[in-house]
């Protein structure tokens, strides 16, 4: 009798690990803490961990306030067509409020990791999309 239900127990282990694989792929944003900011009305300090794995990609987007970031673990990122650039471990930077950023694909084996801080509007979006 299991012979007979053979393929489908197949395909379904088959598509178990390719929608397994597929959720291995989204960027993982980890919060690490938030707190207003003393004597400012209505900003905060957001820490957060962003785990991009490799094949997954930042999407671009702005913030409503500014972001300093921090490269853990580097890796080999590619944004749309333009040459793969590395992000060693140690680059940092700041991302201006409103201007647009990331948009890049993990083309290397390894997943980054940036340690990003975060000063925003309390009451806005933290990430807002863009095309």
């Amino acid at each position: 009798m299991l012979h007979h239900r053979l393929p489908s127990v197949i395909a379904g282990l088959a598509a178990t690990l390719l929608l397994g694989s597929a959720a291995a792929q989204e960027v993982k944003r980890t919060e690490l803490g938030r707190t207003p900011v003393s004597g400012v009305e209505g900003k905060e300090i957001v820490v957060q961990l962003v785990e991009i794995p490799p094949g997954a990609t930042s999407k671009r987007h702005f913030h409503n306030g500014e972001e300093a970031f921090y490269v853990l673990q580097g890796g080999t990122a590619q944004s749309p067509g333009k040459e793969p650039k590395t992000r060693p471990a140690g680059e940092n930077g700041i991302n201006l409020r409103e201007v647009p950023h990331a948009g890049y694909t993990n083309v290397g084996a390894v997943p980054l990791k940036i340690l990003s801080v975060y000063v925003v509007d309390k009451d806005k979006p933290l990430q807002v999309p863009v095309p």
